[in-house]
């Protein structure tokens, strides 16, 4: 059964049982816990939680997933992938176990025919229903084991919905293991379905197994989990995902880069490469860039590593963009964004592979470097500074030392490793608290009060209510004069931060009281929370309130807004679609827009594209319908924005279509005009231009024009002149100092020729030890004498200026010329340095230069001595 088969039946299956088809989101979550989508449940947190109610009480999908957490496991077992299709059905307090048991049995035997004789199953330890449920279906209390937490509990990895799992397991056959089912061995028998049993909540953890669990869930859900790539597997009748319809090609292709066929000796830098390769092409089409931190590192750690591998098989050249776009090819058909962004994965594998490629040079340099001055064991220290500033994977450097006949201190290595964990985590931890606590007084508050009712699209003003007062950790009874605090209000037009545009600011009046609102933001999706300051008088909550955006800041944030869509479309339509956001700060007057291209932007042209088409004067039209008719429309979606299933879209005339839910002009005229100040790199394929729009664009044009005219002013001509006078007197500028420069080289070389005559005959040869004008280059010209004075002798010169003494000593005789100067310098009250035939030295003691000359000749001549 090809993979295509093994996704259709799937979905067809649970269809026909009442289950809405969801697609599947993109590798970077909305959930702010989450590093990547790693699980199909990831999308339906809320619904877990109660927070949100779904559209349809069962869902399907098939999920896009990465996990790295057992990267190092990859390769080298047949079953480890970082990049896998989930397969999931899920229930939101409508039915629970038995039905996920009985249909899970039912969909494996009946329609993928996997034989019931060569399944096993492992439940949570005290799991008792589970059991009779598994047995009920016809599954053999001999095939029945039990396992704990760390098998079968299962959560996200952080605090959120948990719940006991029950796993199903295909037996491979005694050539892959032991015998004695999954507590034995987990090759032989390999997990294919997890089934959660979704009803508790976790808390803040340290590991896998070692997290409170904090009570029940709203209602009982159901959450699984079956891998496409082990089922593919299993029914296509190979031993390796790589050998599936889902990697072959690339699989083939790894082989032949590398001249050879697959074998035991190098397997896993065979899977490694194939494997890798499919989840940096699924990474980098969802929006992840390379980086030294976070997602983009997780994403740079597997190219390197499968570079890394590809150079161990033999394959020299660049291999990522030929097997890149091997995985398009394979399953651009069933994932069309691999298709739509195939240009820039070819870009971004490209420079990061060449970027690697001087990594590797560098760091074997070093490397080489430590093994010809070790003994026995190099130091887990200068591993750890090999992988941590240099990037050069601990393996490489265990493989070149074992070549060396040395060993690396792996102990030492791995503890600063650790330390360096440990160290991320507890800052992570500390700032995770403080939210953690936050986001409990939000869902009290919304609990109680529900969400914020929102009319700032249609209003600035609005008559409210106070809802709550809250302090960093506790709700507040009330607020005085000169406090800082968070207000929730029953009805706000305070636009809340989100989608890059910033809070809106302004007043909130009650009868006894002013607070000057400095911010809004979202505390839960659809809670605003407003940052206040008291004014005047006392509030307390219950208080009736007027509340009154800045409407000339929410006006020129608006301006920004719009723009920011304009300036996207014209990226898009002037670079291609791969040019998409990548991140944006819209601000009054202001505006920042991160993008995914590989090289600098023609800014003029594009400021010429982005204000000629304001001036047309487009339409912005705003309108609301679902998710997915907003895609079938064609309206981009920003990464790493949460959308509901009812969505916000802007039109901007016949360019621009958003999912967005900020604040917008009316027509496109009210934007502009738009002036770009900057455009630069911030990373490897991802740059970042910076704006200005309306008032402050005019406002930046004003100021350039006074600059203008202030220059022509000075240079006494009119502006349009001023560029062409302002060349001529640089040029003339440059011809004067190059003038100058040739005289001082001039006088130099004649003060190195009447030295150099004048040279004192010593034993050994001769010795030049003066003192010359302060202003002198004494480097410059000690040189000019050595070479005017082949034969063997030393140069010494002195000189002051600003309070300051200088000393020069230059020998072509081998000795090291500091040693001239070590004593000299003392008694100008300074040191000596520099190494091999020229020094200096520097002190504040001018007044004993004569003295510290007459020390530095002394010493020469003793150098000089046969």
């Amino acid at each position: 059964m090809r993979s295509t088969d093994i996704r259709s039946t799937f979905l067809d299956f649970f269809q026909e049982r009442d289950h809405r088809v969801v697609p599947s989101s993109p590798l970077i979550p909305s959930d702010p816990t989450l590093l990547l989508a790693n699980a199909g449940m990831n999308q339906f947190k809320p619904y877990f939680l109660g927070e949100t109610a779904p559209e349809h009480p069962r869902s399907v999908s098939v999920q896009k997933c990465a996990r790295t957490s057992d990267i190092e496991n990859v390769g080298r077992t047949t079953r480890h992938a970082t990049f896998f299709e989930m397969l999931g059905n899920f229930s939101f307090g409508d039915y629970f176990k038995a039905e996920a048991i009985s249909w899970a049995w039912e969909l494996l035997t009946r329609h993928y025919n996997l034989d019931p004789d060569r399944l096993w199953v492992t439940v949570y330890l005290d799991d008792d229903e589970a059991v009779r449920l598994w047995r009920r279906v016809g599954v053999p209390l001999e095939r029945i084991q039990r396992l704990g937490m760390e098998d079968n509990y299962w959560s996200m990895g952080t605090p959120g919905p948990c719940g006991p799992s029950s796993e199903l397991h295909y037996d491979r056959g005694p050539s892959f293991g032991r015998e004695g089912g999954p507590a034995v061995d987990g090759e032989r028998y390999q997990e294919l379905w997890n089934l959660v049993f979704m009803e508790n909540l976790r808390g803040e953890g340290t590991g896998k197994d070692e997290y409170p669990i904090l009570g029940e869930l709203p209602a009982k859900n159901i959450d699984t989990g079956l891998g496409l790539d082990r089922l593919a597997a299993i029914l296509q009748g190979v031993e390796t995902v790589c050998e599936t319809d889902l990697l072959a090609p690339t699989f083939r292709l790894v082989q032949e880069m590398a001249s050879r066929e697959y074998s035991g000796e190098d397997s896993t830098s065979f899977r490694v490469v194939t494997e890798h390769s499919r989840s940096i092409a699924f990474l980098i089409a969802d929006g992840v860039l390379p980086a030294r931190d976070g997602r983009g590192y997780v994403l740079r750690r597997l190219m390197r590593r499968a570079v890394r591998h590809a150079r161990k098989l033999g394959i020299e050249d660049l291999a990522l963009p030929a097997l890149t776009s091997s995985v398009i090819d394979t399953l651009g058909g069933t994932w069309p964004e691999l298709t739509q962004r195939s240009d820039l994965i070819r870009q971004v594998v490209t420079a990061e592979e060449e970027a690697f490629e001087r990594t590797l040079r560098q760091g074997s340099q070093l490397l080489n470097s430590a093994i010809s001055r070790t003994k026995a064991t190099i130091s887990g220290r200068t591993a750890f500074e090999l992988h941590d500033t240099y990037g050069f994977p601990i393996d490489l450097t265990l493989d070149a030392a074992r070549s060396a006949g040395l060993t690396v201190d792996e102990n030492e290595f791995a503890e600063l490793l650790e330390a360096q964990r440990r160290r991320a985590h507890q800052a992570g931890h500390s700032r995770k608290g403080g939210a953690v606590a936050r986001q409990d007084l939000y869902r009290t508050v919304t609990a109680e009060h529900g969400l914020t009712d929102f009319v700032g699209y249609s209003s600035t003003t609005t008559e409210t209510r106070v809802l709550a007062l809250l302090a960093p950790r506790d709700p507040l009874d009330v607020a005085v004069e000169g406090g800082e605090l968070e207000v929730i209000l029953e009805r706000s037009p305070f636009y809340a931060e989100s989608g890059g545009q910033v809070g809106d600011t302004g007043v909130l009046r009650t009868s006894g009281s002013t607070l000057d609102v400095l911010d809004t933001r979202l505390g839960l999706d659809g809670l605003h929370v407003h940052t206040v300051r008291v004014t005047h008088g006392e509030v307390r909550p219950g208080d009736e309130a007027e509340a009154i955006v800045d409407a000339a800041r929410r006006s020129a944030t608006a301006r920004s807004h719009s723009a920011t869509h304009v300036l996207h479309a014209m990226l898009r339509r002037h670079l291609g679609d791969h040019a998409s956001q990548r991140g944006s700060r819209v601000e009054p007057g202001r505006l920042r827009f991160d993008f995914a291209h590989f090289s600098p932007v023609d800014t003029a042209l594009l400021q010429t594209l982005v204000n000629d088409y304001l001036l047309d004067d487009p339409e912005v039209t705003v309108w609301e319908t679902t998710r997915a008719e907003a895609e079938a429309a064609g309206a981009v979606a920003m990464f790493g924005e949460r959308y509901g299933p009812d969505v916000r879209i802007v039109d901007i005339g016949d360019a621009s279509r958003e999912l967005c839910g900020g604040t917008h002009v009316g027509h496109g005229s009210q934007a502009g005009p738009v002036h770009i100040v900057a455009e630069s790199s911030i990373g490897t394929g991802l740059r970042r231009i910076e704006a200005l729009t309306g008032t402050d664009a005019l406002r930046h044009y004003d100021h350039q024009r006074d600059i203008l005219n202030e220059l022509a002013g000075l240079l006494h001509v009119h502006p349009d002149q001023a560029p062409a006078r302002l060349r001529q007197r640089l040029e003339t500028l440059a011809e004067t100092q190059r003038q100058l420069e040739n005289l001082r080289q001039a006088g130099l070389d004649t003060h190195a020729a009447c030295l150099a005559a004048d040279a004192e005959p010593v034993p050994g040869g001769w010795l030049i030890a003066e003192s010359v004008p302060g202003e002198t280059d004494l480097r410059a010209l000690a040189t000019k004498i050595l070479k005017l004075r082949p034969d063997r002798g030393v140069v010494i010169l002195g000189a002051h200026s600003d309070g300051k003494a200088s000393l020069v000593a230059a020998t072509n005789t081998g000795s090291q010329a500091r040693d001239m100067l070590t004593e000299a310098a003392r008694e100008i009250g300074g040191g000596a340095g520099g190494k091999g035939p020229i020094a200096n030295a520097g002190g504040r003691n001018p007044a004993n230069l004569p003295a510290a000359l007459a020390t530095a000749a002394t010493r020469a001549r003793t150098l000089l001595a046969p």
